[in-house]
């Protein structure tokens, strides 16, 4: 029962969950009982001007009823009631007798409807508008009824991650299916709280679905305690990706980053590599010669680096003496050097070869669960010049293990700072990588693997990956090259929220596309405070008001540089 002080428009005017639906006649009457702003006088294609009654909407029983920029209104326009995002305000001609005296006009974007119930089916909404107002129609902010109708379409499938800024009350949903299926992109300035984002939206799906898949590039080694018991973390001790794993092209991106000037030395590599992969198929037991025909430079069969650096050996023991072997005598030190080296000891350093590839992708993809299905790889301790080969190697292998299962079981990579590894200039990063990530983006959906994005400059990620996402939560942007790159990519994207973009506060973001109903500013909830990522950030004011008197402070630092083992200091 509404209580006695409650005014008379907050009568259900939609569907709840449990209630029956309202009949037409209830509905125009509640509709009535809207306190009015104003009325229609212009509707140009998507736009509508309204001009406010002579109270400008200032005699609202709430501050939430009053227009203010980004605010939703409804308009009965009798078929329907349309929905429209407020883009602008102004007084054409001030008076210089006061506001009251002042003609107002606010416009308004439409951008969806709802349909208004019947005997025999509710009020549903639909984004798009079929039936556009008239003038001298009736205005009205949007009450909490409608937007609890507007925010609970999703039903069952849907969670919370916030609140929605017009009415505090009103929970902001994501509908998980969407969300996923068709990828998802978060974008904003550093410290606007992407990774809080990632973090909330990622616990409240799993906890409606704790069977989940999901893939973390942990480019900054941020997420290792925001899942707590229910994440396996890969840090550089713990990681083992075996290089024969590698693709041919990865491969020579960890010997010869770039590649260019070592085309000899790639060409005699592409020959003897084959060889190597046969060498250790061919003694093993039971194995079909049709195997060994199949073997190419690509084949992810387990091979010995001494097999390989013994082929080379041969061949420099039958060349001629007209023949230059330097190419031959630089590629065996550079592959004895990288397996060698203590960076790359998570490809290199198993004392045998074993074929790992079922074991591995068992445990990465998180398949079966056993309660953690979050896998975080901490790419922050890897060396620089195999972090896009580690991205490419996983992001390939969730694809094509996604083809091969036919998507019985959905894949989630997460890839922080996505713009390192899918560079707007086709000529920047690694190709392989950036081609992983966009056959992802266009083909996923088919084969269950979903792409999440994060990053800071949408102006240097791919275009073709930003605009498979079709729902983005945009942060703070102050840059305006990166706001023109975010509508261009963004078909439904309101232009009146995201003029909002620079002074969006800290953990608020405009929700876009096809996981939210329509487009909206939202405030996401806070997290726990053990789940909050941890952000390690060198404090300068903090560092300079005391001295290290530890004499041992630099050895232990050299120690660590020698090693190549990155130390990461306790987080309160």
């Amino acid at each position: 029962m509404t209580p006695p002080s409650a005014p008379a428009r907050r009568r259900g005017a939609f569907v709840r969950k449990g209630a029956a639906a309202p009949t037409a006649e209830a509905f125009d009457m509640a509709f009535q009982d809207k306190p009015r702003i104003g009325s229609i006088v212009s509707v140009t294609g998507s736009h509508a001007l309204v001009m406010l009654d002579g109270d400008g909407g200032e005699r609202a029983d709430a501050p939430a009823d009053r227009p203010t920029l980004g605010a939703i209104m409804s308009v009965d326009a009798g078929a329907g009631v349309v929905l429209g995002l407020v883009s602008a305000l102004s007084v054409p001609a001030p008076s210089l007798e006061g506001a009251s005296g002042a003609v107002r006009i606010i416009e308004i974007e439409l951008v969806g409807e709802f349909t208004k119930p019947t005997v025999n089916a509710p009020g549903q909404f639909s984004r798009g508008v079929s039936s556009y107002p008239a003038l001298g129609d009736a205005v009205h902010v949007a009450t909490r009824d409608e937007l609890t109708a507007l925010y609970a379409i999703n039903g069952y499938s849907s969670v919370r991650v916030g609140v929605v800024k017009q009415d505090g009350q009103i929970p902001a949903t994501v509908a998980v299916e969407e969300v996923f299926s068709r990828h998802c992109a978060i974008l904003g300035a550093t410290g606007a709280g992407k990774s809080c984002a990632v973090a909330l939206l990622l616990r409240a799906v799993l906890e409606r679905y704790p069977h989940a898949h999901v893939v973390i590039l942990d480019q900054h080694n941020e997420y290792a305690n925001c899942f707590g018991d229910r994440a396996i973390v890969f840090d550089p001790s713990r990681l083992t990706l075996p290089y024969w794993m590698l693709t041919f092209d990865e491969l020579v991106e960890v010997l010869y980053p770039g590649r260019s000037g070592y085309e000899e030395e790639i060409e005699i590599l592409a020959d003897l590599l084959p060889a190597a992969k046969k060498m250790t198929l061919g003694g093993r037991a039971g194995r079909l010669r049709s195997d060994m025909a199949s073997i190419t430079v690509d084949t992810p069969t387990p091979y010995r680096v001494s097999d390989l650096l013994g082929l080379i050996d041969k061949a420099l023991g039958g060349l001629d003496s007209g023949r230059n072997v330097a190419p031959y005598k630089r590629l065996r030190a550079k592959i004895y050097t990288i397996s060698q080296d203590a960076r790359y000891a998570f490809m290199f350093g198993g004392l045998t070869v074993q074929d790992t590839l079922t074991a591995f992708l068992s445990d990465l993809f998180r398949i079966p669960v056993g309660r953690k299905p979050v896998s975080v790889i901490e790419l922050g301790g890897l060396p620089v010049e195999v972090v896009q080969v580690v991205v490419s190697v996983v992001s390939r292998l969730a694809f094509e293990f996604g083809q091969w299962s036919k998507g019985v079981a959905p894949i989630a990579i997460v890839c922080e700072d996505a713009h390192r590894y899918a560079p707007a200039d086709p000529s920047d990063g690694f190709a392989p990588t950036r081609r992983s990530l966009i056959r992802i983006a266009k083909e996923g959906r088919k084969s269950g693997v979903s792409l999440w994005l994060c990053s800071q400059r949408p102006t240097e990620l791919d275009p073709t990956i930003l605009s498979q996402c079709n729902t983005v939560f945009a942060m703070r942007l102050t840059n305006q090259s990166d706001q023109d790159a975010l509508r261009a990519a963004i078909a439904d994207a309101s232009s009146s929220l995201l003029n909002c973009l620079p002074s969006l506060g800290m953990g608020e973001a405009i929700a876009l596309g096809e996981a939210v109903p329509m487009p909206t500013r939202i405030r996401f909830d806070a997290l726990p405070r053990e789940a909050v990522p941890r952000s390690i950030t060198a404090s300068f004011t903090d560092g300079w008001l005391v001295d290290i008197d530890d004499e041992s402070f630099v050895e232990r630092i050299v120690e660590q540089w020698r090693a190549q083992r990155m130390l990461l200091p306790d987080i309160d």
